[in-house]
Protein backbone atom coordinates (compact mmCIF):
# COMPACT_ATOMS: atom_id res chain seq x y z
CA UNK A 1 0.00 0.00 0.00
CA UNK A 2 0.96 3.71 -1.04
CA UNK A 3 2.09 5.55 1.88
CA UNK A 4 -1.04 7.80 2.31
CA UNK A 5 0.05 10.06 4.89
CA UNK A 6 3.88 9.78 2.85
CA UNK A 7 5.89 12.68 3.82
CA UNK A 8 4.14 13.75 7.24
CA UNK A 9 7.83 13.17 9.18
CA UNK A 10 9.34 15.85 7.22
CA UNK A 11 6.99 18.44 7.89
CA UNK A 12 7.43 18.54 11.76
CA UNK A 13 9.14 21.96 13.21
CA UNK A 14 7.77 24.46 15.24
CA UNK A 15 6.19 23.44 18.29
CA UNK A 16 7.45 19.47 17.86
CA UNK A 17 10.83 18.54 19.34
CA UNK A 18 12.95 15.96 17.01
CA UNK A 19 13.03 12.42 17.65
CA UNK A 20 15.54 10.59 19.38
CA UNK A 21 18.51 8.79 17.53
CA UNK A 22 16.55 10.21 14.21
CA UNK A 23 19.57 10.91 10.96
CA UNK A 24 20.68 14.21 10.90
CA UNK A 25 20.39 16.63 8.61
CA UNK A 26 17.27 15.41 6.83
CA UNK A 27 16.02 17.96 5.25
CA UNK A 28 11.98 19.28 5.82
CA UNK A 29 9.34 19.64 3.98
CA UNK A 30 8.90 23.13 3.61
CA UNK A 31 5.79 25.10 4.56
CA UNK A 32 3.33 25.53 1.54
CA UNK A 33 2.61 29.04 1.09
CA UNK A 34 -0.96 29.91 0.72
CA UNK A 35 -2.05 31.06 -3.27
CA UNK A 36 -3.47 34.48 -2.99
CA UNK A 37 -7.27 34.77 -3.59
CA UNK A 38 -7.21 30.61 -2.75
CA UNK A 39 -8.52 28.78 0.12
CA UNK A 40 -8.17 30.17 3.53
CA UNK A 41 -5.77 27.73 5.56
CA UNK A 42 -8.52 26.41 7.36
CA UNK A 43 -10.52 24.57 4.41
CA UNK A 44 -10.26 20.99 3.92
CA UNK A 45 -8.80 20.20 0.91
CA UNK A 46 -9.05 17.46 -2.03
CA UNK A 47 -7.44 14.55 -0.33
CA UNK A 48 -6.94 11.19 -1.30
CA UNK A 49 -9.64 8.91 0.26
CA UNK A 50 -8.58 7.66 3.23
CA UNK A 51 -9.98 4.74 5.65
CA UNK A 52 -8.73 6.09 8.68
CA UNK A 53 -8.60 5.13 12.53
CA UNK A 54 -7.70 7.14 15.64
CA UNK A 55 -6.58 5.09 18.60
CA UNK A 56 -5.99 7.50 21.33
CA UNK A 57 -5.23 6.52 25.52
CA UNK A 58 -7.51 7.51 28.01
CA UNK A 59 -5.76 6.51 30.71
CA UNK A 60 -5.09 8.00 33.82
CA UNK A 61 -1.70 9.52 33.28
CA UNK A 62 -3.88 11.46 31.13
CA UNK A 63 -5.75 14.58 32.87
CA UNK A 64 -9.15 15.64 31.85
CA UNK A 65 -7.94 18.97 30.52
CA UNK A 66 -5.30 17.05 28.52
CA UNK A 67 -7.96 14.60 27.24
CA UNK A 68 -9.81 17.53 26.03
CA UNK A 69 -6.81 18.52 24.28
CA UNK A 70 -6.70 15.69 22.61
CA UNK A 71 -10.45 15.80 21.50
CA UNK A 72 -9.70 19.13 19.83
CA UNK A 73 -6.72 18.01 17.97
CA UNK A 74 -9.29 14.87 16.63
CA UNK A 75 -12.07 17.50 15.29
CA UNK A 76 -9.38 19.76 13.79
CA UNK A 77 -8.24 16.78 12.51
CA UNK A 78 -11.78 16.28 10.70
CA UNK A 79 -12.19 19.27 9.24
CA UNK A 80 -8.82 18.77 7.01
CA UNK A 81 -10.35 16.03 5.65
CA UNK A 82 -12.62 15.37 2.40
CA UNK A 83 -15.19 13.54 4.88
CA UNK A 84 -17.67 11.13 2.86
CA UNK A 85 -19.45 7.90 2.23
CA UNK A 86 -16.85 7.87 -0.99
CA UNK A 87 -13.91 10.36 -0.03
CA UNK A 88 -12.37 9.23 3.83
CA UNK A 89 -14.26 7.74 6.21
CA UNK A 90 -13.22 7.98 9.76
CA UNK A 91 -13.07 5.97 13.43
CA UNK A 92 -12.86 6.57 16.90
CA UNK A 93 -11.16 4.37 19.46
CA UNK A 94 -10.52 4.95 22.85
CA UNK A 95 -8.03 2.90 24.99
CA UNK A 96 -6.63 1.98 28.94
CA UNK A 97 -6.65 -1.21 30.39
CA UNK A 98 -10.20 -1.84 27.58
CA UNK A 99 -10.39 -0.76 24.35
CA UNK A 100 -14.04 1.14 23.24
CA UNK A 101 -15.10 2.13 19.77
CA UNK A 102 -16.50 5.26 19.91
CA UNK A 103 -17.67 4.48 16.74
CA UNK A 104 -16.29 2.95 12.91
CA UNK A 105 -15.57 3.70 9.84
CA UNK A 106 -19.92 3.08 8.68
CA UNK A 107 -21.27 5.03 11.62
CA UNK A 108 -20.61 9.24 10.24
CA UNK A 109 -20.16 10.24 6.91
CA UNK A 110 -20.30 14.13 7.44
CA UNK A 111 -18.03 16.34 9.47
CA UNK A 112 -20.57 18.08 11.90
CA UNK A 113 -21.65 14.41 13.04
CA UNK A 114 -18.49 13.05 13.55
CA UNK A 115 -17.51 16.53 15.89
CA UNK A 116 -20.13 15.90 18.05
CA UNK A 117 -19.72 12.27 19.02
CA UNK A 118 -16.01 13.40 19.34
CA UNK A 119 -17.10 15.92 21.87
CA UNK A 120 -18.67 13.10 23.75
CA UNK A 121 -15.91 10.96 24.61
CA UNK A 122 -14.87 10.21 27.85
CA UNK A 123 -11.61 9.00 29.13
CA UNK A 124 -11.36 5.40 30.70
CA UNK A 125 -9.93 4.54 34.02
CA UNK A 126 -5.86 2.87 34.52
CA UNK A 127 -3.74 0.91 31.97
CA UNK A 128 -2.26 1.51 28.44
CA UNK A 129 -3.38 -1.60 26.56
CA UNK A 130 -2.25 -0.32 23.15
CA UNK A 131 -1.08 -3.69 21.38
CA UNK A 132 -4.98 -4.91 22.93
CA UNK A 133 -5.81 -1.48 20.88
CA UNK A 134 -4.21 -2.29 17.53
CA UNK A 135 -5.37 -6.09 17.84
CA UNK A 136 -9.17 -4.60 18.03
CA UNK A 137 -8.69 -2.19 14.93
CA UNK A 138 -7.67 -5.18 13.32
CA UNK A 139 -10.15 -7.57 14.29
CA UNK A 140 -12.91 -5.21 14.59
CA UNK A 141 -12.50 -2.17 13.13
CA UNK A 142 -10.80 -2.69 9.68
CA UNK A 143 -13.58 -5.07 8.60
CA UNK A 144 -16.77 -4.78 5.21
CA UNK A 145 -19.17 -5.20 8.42
CA UNK A 146 -17.65 -1.68 10.27
CA UNK A 147 -17.31 0.16 7.45
CA UNK A 148 -13.84 -0.75 5.93
CA UNK A 149 -13.86 -0.85 1.89
CA UNK A 150 -12.94 -3.65 0.16
CA UNK A 151 -9.12 -4.38 -1.07
CA UNK A 152 -9.87 -4.48 -4.53
CA UNK A 153 -10.77 -0.45 -3.86
CA UNK A 154 -6.84 0.02 -3.10
CA UNK A 155 -8.20 2.35 -0.44
CA UNK A 156 -5.20 2.79 2.33
CA UNK A 157 -5.94 1.86 5.80
CA UNK A 158 -4.43 4.15 8.42
CA UNK A 159 -4.21 4.39 11.96
CA UNK A 160 -3.19 7.16 14.17
CA UNK A 161 -2.52 6.36 17.74
CA UNK A 162 -1.73 8.76 20.40
CA UNK A 163 -0.71 8.15 23.72
CA UNK A 164 1.43 9.48 26.06
CA UNK A 165 2.82 6.57 28.15
CA UNK A 166 4.76 3.05 27.71
CA UNK A 167 2.13 -0.04 26.67
CA UNK A 168 1.36 -2.80 29.08
CA UNK A 169 1.03 -5.32 26.53
CA UNK A 170 2.80 -7.32 23.84
CA UNK A 171 3.08 -4.48 20.91
CA UNK A 172 5.95 -5.91 18.57
CA UNK A 173 3.95 -8.92 17.58
CA UNK A 174 0.10 -7.25 17.35
CA UNK A 175 1.56 -3.84 14.94
CA UNK A 176 3.50 -6.20 12.72
CA UNK A 177 0.40 -8.75 11.97
CA UNK A 178 -1.32 -4.92 11.66
CA UNK A 179 1.76 -3.50 8.95
CA UNK A 180 1.33 -7.20 7.15
CA UNK A 181 -2.18 -6.80 6.68
CA UNK A 182 -1.43 -3.39 4.93
CA UNK A 183 -2.34 -1.42 7.79
CA UNK A 184 -0.21 2.43 7.48
CA UNK A 185 0.54 2.92 11.45
CA UNK A 186 1.37 6.52 12.64
CA UNK A 187 2.57 6.85 16.38
CA UNK A 188 2.48 10.30 17.90
CA UNK A 189 4.04 10.58 21.21
CA UNK A 190 2.93 12.85 23.94
CA UNK A 191 5.66 13.99 27.28
CA UNK A 192 6.54 10.74 28.99
CA UNK A 193 5.51 8.37 25.80
CA UNK A 194 7.74 5.60 25.85
CA UNK A 195 9.77 6.33 22.02
CA UNK A 196 11.19 2.89 21.47
CA UNK A 197 7.46 1.47 21.93
CA UNK A 198 6.71 3.75 19.47
CA UNK A 199 9.11 3.02 17.02
CA UNK A 200 8.00 -0.57 17.40
CA UNK A 201 4.50 0.29 16.31
CA UNK A 202 5.14 2.32 13.56
CA UNK A 203 5.59 1.82 9.91
CA UNK A 204 8.91 1.96 7.91
CA UNK A 205 10.42 4.80 7.43
CA UNK A 206 10.13 5.43 11.34
CA UNK A 207 11.04 9.36 10.52
CA UNK A 208 8.03 9.71 8.53
CA UNK A 209 5.69 7.65 10.99
CA UNK A 210 7.01 8.59 14.16
CA UNK A 211 6.28 11.72 16.37
CA UNK A 212 7.06 13.79 19.24
CA UNK A 213 5.53 16.44 21.25
CA UNK A 214 6.09 17.62 24.88
CA UNK A 215 2.66 18.08 25.92
CA UNK A 216 -0.86 17.88 24.80
CA UNK A 217 -0.99 21.91 24.96
CA UNK A 218 0.85 21.35 21.57
CA UNK A 219 -0.51 18.43 20.18
CA UNK A 220 -3.19 20.27 18.00
CA UNK A 221 0.33 21.73 16.07
CA UNK A 222 0.17 18.56 14.44
CA UNK A 223 -3.01 19.62 12.50
CA UNK A 224 -1.82 22.08 10.24
CA UNK A 225 1.39 19.56 9.36
CA UNK A 226 -1.37 17.07 8.51
CA UNK A 227 -3.21 19.61 6.34
CA UNK A 228 -0.31 20.38 4.48
CA UNK A 229 0.62 16.52 3.65
CA UNK A 230 -3.04 15.90 2.91
CA UNK A 231 -2.49 19.29 0.68
CA UNK A 232 0.36 18.47 -0.78
CA UNK A 233 0.99 19.90 -4.24
CA UNK A 234 2.11 17.20 -6.83
CA UNK A 235 5.90 17.09 -6.59
CA UNK A 236 6.54 15.54 -10.04
CA UNK A 237 4.54 18.68 -11.76
CA UNK A 238 6.46 20.57 -9.22
CA UNK A 239 9.89 19.14 -10.67
CA UNK A 240 11.54 18.98 -7.36
CA UNK A 241 11.36 15.16 -7.04
CA UNK A 242 15.17 14.78 -7.96
CA UNK A 243 14.06 12.05 -10.13
CA UNK A 244 16.44 11.10 -13.21
CA UNK A 245 13.96 9.78 -15.80
CA UNK A 246 10.32 8.93 -14.03
CA UNK A 247 8.70 10.54 -11.47
CA UNK A 248 5.26 8.17 -9.94
CA UNK A 249 2.83 10.52 -7.82
CA UNK A 250 2.61 8.28 -5.00
CA UNK A 251 -0.68 9.85 -3.02
CA UNK A 252 1.39 13.24 -0.86
CA UNK A 253 4.64 11.28 -1.68
CA UNK A 254 6.45 10.21 -4.78
CA UNK A 255 8.18 7.17 -6.09
CA UNK A 256 11.34 7.80 -8.68
CA UNK A 257 11.30 4.95 -12.02
CA UNK A 258 13.02 4.58 -14.91
CA UNK A 259 12.28 3.63 -18.74
CA UNK A 260 12.08 0.66 -20.56
CA UNK A 261 15.61 -0.90 -20.40
CA UNK A 262 17.06 0.70 -17.33
CA UNK A 263 16.97 -0.03 -13.97
CA UNK A 264 16.36 1.63 -11.13
CA UNK A 265 19.96 2.69 -8.89
CA UNK A 266 20.17 2.29 -5.01
CA UNK A 267 20.00 5.90 -4.64
CA UNK A 268 16.27 5.15 -5.62
CA UNK A 269 16.67 8.12 -7.79
CA UNK A 270 19.10 7.82 -11.04
CA UNK A 271 18.81 5.02 -13.57
CA UNK A 272 21.26 3.28 -15.27
CA UNK A 273 20.86 0.86 -18.54
CA UNK A 274 19.98 -2.59 -18.46
CA UNK A 275 22.31 -4.86 -20.43
CA UNK A 276 19.23 -6.08 -23.33
CA UNK A 277 21.48 -8.33 -25.19
CA UNK A 278 22.67 -10.47 -21.70
CA UNK A 279 20.99 -13.99 -22.37
CA UNK A 280 17.53 -14.23 -22.44
CA UNK A 281 16.63 -10.53 -22.46
CA UNK A 282 16.64 -9.97 -26.41
CA UNK A 283 15.54 -12.28 -29.37
CA UNK A 284 18.24 -12.02 -32.10
CA UNK A 285 18.64 -14.81 -34.42
CA UNK A 286 22.58 -14.29 -34.45
CA UNK A 287 23.71 -11.41 -33.14
CA UNK A 288 22.48 -8.53 -30.59
CA UNK A 289 23.83 -5.04 -31.04
CA UNK A 290 23.33 -2.81 -27.22
CA UNK A 291 21.49 0.47 -28.06
CA UNK A 292 21.48 2.60 -25.03
CA UNK A 293 19.00 0.46 -22.72
CA UNK A 294 17.64 -1.43 -25.45
CA UNK A 295 18.84 -3.44 -28.38
CA UNK A 296 18.97 -3.89 -32.45
CA UNK A 297 19.39 -7.12 -34.01
CA UNK A 298 21.72 -8.16 -36.94
CA UNK A 299 23.44 -11.02 -38.51
CA UNK A 300 26.67 -12.40 -39.71
CA UNK A 301 28.49 -11.85 -42.46
CA UNK A 302 26.75 -13.28 -45.55
CA UNK A 303 23.50 -13.39 -43.74
CA UNK A 304 20.72 -10.59 -43.55
CA UNK A 305 18.07 -9.47 -41.33
CA UNK A 306 14.45 -10.52 -42.17
CA UNK A 307 11.62 -8.50 -41.92
CA UNK A 308 10.70 -9.60 -38.68
CA UNK A 309 14.15 -7.65 -37.43
CA UNK A 310 14.66 -10.76 -35.16
CA UNK A 311 15.81 -13.83 -37.51
CA UNK A 312 18.41 -13.82 -40.32
CA UNK A 313 18.29 -15.79 -43.64
CA UNK A 314 21.62 -16.68 -46.05
CA UNK A 315 22.31 -14.50 -48.75
CA UNK A 316 22.99 -16.04 -52.15
CA UNK A 317 26.97 -15.16 -52.36
CA UNK A 318 27.12 -16.89 -55.94
CA UNK A 319 24.95 -13.68 -57.00
CA UNK A 320 26.46 -11.34 -60.04
CA UNK A 321 28.17 -8.79 -58.57
CA UNK A 322 28.14 -10.68 -54.80
CA UNK A 323 31.43 -12.65 -55.27
CA UNK A 324 34.92 -12.60 -57.07
CA UNK A 325 35.70 -15.68 -58.42
CA UNK A 326 36.90 -15.62 -61.86
CA UNK A 327 35.05 -19.33 -63.14
CA UNK A 328 33.22 -21.10 -60.61
CA UNK A 329 31.24 -19.54 -57.67
CA UNK A 330 30.19 -22.49 -55.13
CA UNK A 331 27.33 -21.21 -52.54
CA UNK A 332 28.30 -22.75 -49.16
CA UNK A 333 25.64 -21.60 -46.55
CA UNK A 334 26.06 -17.74 -46.73
CA UNK A 335 29.53 -17.88 -47.88
CA UNK A 336 30.76 -19.29 -51.34
CA UNK A 337 34.41 -20.41 -52.46
CA UNK A 338 36.27 -20.22 -55.85
CA UNK A 339 36.63 -23.53 -58.25
CA UNK A 340 37.67 -23.70 -62.28
CA UNK A 341 36.75 -25.12 -65.12
CA UNK A 342 38.10 -28.58 -66.79
CA UNK A 343 41.81 -28.11 -67.61
CA UNK A 344 42.25 -25.18 -65.41
CA UNK A 345 43.88 -25.17 -61.11
CA UNK A 346 43.08 -22.39 -58.62
CA UNK A 347 45.86 -20.29 -57.92
CA UNK A 348 47.14 -19.31 -54.34
CA UNK A 349 44.77 -16.53 -54.47
CA UNK A 350 41.58 -18.79 -54.30
CA UNK A 351 40.05 -16.89 -56.84
CA UNK A 352 41.83 -17.06 -60.28
CA UNK A 353 42.54 -20.22 -62.50
CA UNK A 354 45.19 -21.75 -64.41
CA UNK A 355 45.47 -23.93 -67.41
CA UNK A 356 49.10 -26.18 -66.74
CA UNK A 357 46.97 -29.19 -66.84
CA UNK A 358 46.20 -28.40 -70.82
CA UNK A 359 49.84 -26.63 -71.40
CA UNK A 360 50.84 -30.08 -69.92
CA UNK A 361 48.68 -32.31 -72.28
CA UNK A 362 49.67 -30.27 -75.21
CA UNK A 363 53.12 -30.22 -74.55
CA UNK A 364 52.85 -34.39 -74.74
CA UNK A 365 50.96 -34.28 -77.44
CA UNK A 366 53.28 -32.40 -79.22
CA UNK A 367 56.22 -34.91 -77.53
CA UNK A 368 54.42 -37.89 -79.65
CA UNK A 369 53.61 -35.79 -82.73
CA UNK A 370 57.67 -35.61 -83.00
CA UNK A 371 58.75 -39.24 -82.50
CA UNK A 372 56.00 -40.33 -84.83
CA UNK A 373 57.20 -37.82 -87.49
CA UNK A 374 61.14 -39.19 -87.16
CA UNK A 375 59.98 -42.71 -86.98
CA UNK A 376 58.25 -41.66 -90.26
CA UNK A 377 61.34 -39.74 -91.84
CA UNK A 378 63.31 -42.86 -90.78
CA UNK A 379 61.48 -45.72 -92.21
CA UNK A 380 61.32 -43.64 -95.44
CA UNK A 381 65.14 -43.32 -95.46
CA UNK A 382 65.40 -46.98 -95.21
CA UNK A 383 63.02 -47.48 -97.64
CA UNK A 384 64.29 -45.04 -100.23
CA UNK A 385 67.97 -46.91 -99.19
CA UNK A 386 66.37 -50.43 -99.70
CA UNK A 387 64.64 -49.24 -103.04
CA UNK A 388 67.78 -48.71 -104.46
CA UNK A 389 69.56 -51.92 -103.89
CA UNK A 390 66.56 -53.21 -105.27
CA UNK A 391 66.91 -51.49 -108.36
CA UNK A 392 71.55 -52.33 -108.80
CA UNK A 393 69.39 -55.97 -107.76
CA UNK A 394 67.58 -55.49 -110.40
CA UNK A 395 69.99 -54.29 -113.14
CA UNK A 396 72.48 -57.12 -111.99
CA UNK A 397 69.93 -59.90 -112.33
CA UNK A 398 69.21 -58.30 -116.18
CA UNK A 399 72.57 -58.11 -117.36
CA UNK A 400 72.99 -61.90 -116.19
CA UNK A 401 70.08 -62.67 -118.07
CA UNK A 402 71.49 -61.04 -121.29
CA UNK A 403 74.31 -62.96 -120.78
CA UNK A 404 72.60 -66.42 -120.78
CA UNK A 405 71.18 -65.63 -124.30
CA UNK A 406 73.99 -64.90 -125.78
CA UNK A 407 75.87 -67.99 -124.93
Amino acid sequence: MGRALGILGCCLALALLPLPAAPRGAALRPRRQPRPGGRSADTACKNRPLDLVFIVDSSRSVRPEEFEKVKIFLSEMIDTLDVGERTTRVAVMNYASAVKVEFPLRTYFDKASMKEAVSRIEPLSAGTMTGLAIQTAVEEVFTEEMGTRPAAFNIPRVVIVVTDGRPQDQVQDVAASARTAGIEIYAVGVGRADMQSLRIMASEPLDEHVFYVETYGVIEKLTSRFRETFCAVNVCALGTHGCQQVCVSNGASHLCDCYEGYTLNPDKRTCSAVDMCAPGRHECGQICVSNNGSYVCDCYEGYTLNPDKKTCSALDMCAPGRHDCAQVCLSNDGSYSCGCYEGYTLNPDKKTCSGTIMSSLVTEESCKCEAIAALQDSVTSHLEALSTKLDEVSEKLQTYQDRQEIV
